[in-house]
């Protein structure tokens, strides 16, 4: 009985593939098949009314892969949990992440957290450096020229404060909480650059830093990452924008790969590798919205982002692709991806395996971000 039963859904399955994707499936066979579905989720992903029909397609290719594709490899097996610091209120600074404070010595911090796991420059003309365990205990910091730390981040629960600010605060908690108003505005020299967060953060100027606290949308609000700069450190990027180079554009591509990765094991998903011959097609998507000033995952030759990978001989079963435009680092491009519910399918989709990033500047230094997800 069980077997018909599975029958039958199988025929139910396969019916409703037919229905909508009979032509593609006959034409091109599985790998035809997905890459229309991909494509159909990021254009009608956004759409409420339309929004099941893909959800329902999808698992029936879940589905039906499962049933039929023959030689892909076992999901990996889950990693072994990292200890988490046991976190303390901080002494000096109203915040701390593991345990470490602006003003710390780079050496405090790698007793801590060990040795790093990425150097980057950032949006600041400095690096982030980046600590985790096979991307557990997520964080960064940043050095100033006496290697004290100047900037932290995190979008893991390492946060510690004096007010008794947590990443299970909400936003009003921590509004609360900090007991003053949000920043409206930055002044640099002359010129005051207005924040325009639209609720996804708040910043706050405390005790000499600019605290830049993130929420998320989906988990009612509450926190889900932390930026702390000195204000000597802030004054010193001139601009809103940084001075575009290769090495920024090297750096945003990496920060933001850790990001997905750190937010992706929060979820409880495994981290993505870097797809190195994928990251060529994912900046010359950003080159070409940069130089052509358009924003859109068609470009003006009519391209999908499968049809650019498949011109670029990527063999794939599963991709997708988010676009990010006009945020100042990869932070806040990152952070603004998970607060749009299709982007944030994306990072999380636990059918993807690997990322690439690509980076581009147009001639007003706003950094266009293209990130390219597949499986093989």
């Amino acid at each position: 009985m069980a077997k018909i039963r599975n029958l039958l859904v199988l025929a139910a399955a396969a019916l409703v593939f037919w229905h909508f994707y009979g032509d593609t499936l006959q034409h091109s066979g599985v790998q035809g098949v997905t890459e229309h579905i991909s494509s159909d989720i990021e254009t009608i992903s956004e759409n409420p009314q339309v929004r099941q029909i893909a959800d329902t397609i999808g698992q029936g290719f879940d589905y039906l892969s499962d049933q039929f594709l023959t030689g892909q490899e076992d999901p990996d097996p889950p990693q072994e949990t990292a200890e988490q610091p046991d976190l303390q209120e901080p002494s000096e600074q109203s915040f701390s992440i593991h345990n470490i404070e602006i003003g710390d010595e780079r050496t405090t911090v790698e007793e801590q957290a060990g040795e790093p796991q990425r150097s980057t420059l950032n949006e600041y003309g400095i690096e982030w450096v980046a600590y985790h365990e096979n991307y557990q205990n997520f964080f960064m910091a940043a050095y100033d020229e006496q290697n004290r730390v100047a900037g932290l981040y995190t979008n893991q629960d390492l946060l510690s404060s004096q007010a008794g600010i947590s990443m299970e605060s909400k936003r009003e908690e921590v509004q609360t909480a900090v007991n003053e108003e949000p920043l409206e505005a930055i002044r640099k020299g002359f010129v005051r650059y207005q924040i325009n967060s639209e609720g996804e953060y708040d910043t706050y100027s405390i005790n000499n830093n600019y605290v830049t606290i993130f929420y998320d949308e989906h988990e009612n609000n509450t926190v889900t990452a932390i930026q702390i700069v000195t204000e000597e450190m802030e004054q010193e990027k001139e601009k809103y924008f940084a001075q575009p180079s290769a090495e920024l554009n090297e750096g945003f591509a990496y920060q933001l790969f850790d990001l997905t990765n750190a937010a992706r094991v929060v979820h409880g998903l495994a981290p993505l590798t870097w797809q190195e011959n994928l990251q060529q097609t994912a900046e010359d998507h950003s080159i070409d919205m940069a130089e052509n000033n358009y924003f859109s995952h068609t470009n003006p030759d009519g391209e999908s982002p499968f049809d650019r990978m498949e011109e670029d001989d990527i063999v794939f079963r599963l991709a997708g692709e988010n676009l990010a435009a006009g945020q100042p680092s990869s932070i806040f491009a990152h952070e603004g991806l998970m607060n749009s519910l299709g982007h944030r399918e994306n990072k999380l989709h636990e059918g993807f395996e690997a990322l690439a990033v690509g980076i581009a500047f147009n001639e007003e230094s706003q950094p266009y971000y293209t990130e390219n997800y597949m499986a093989q």
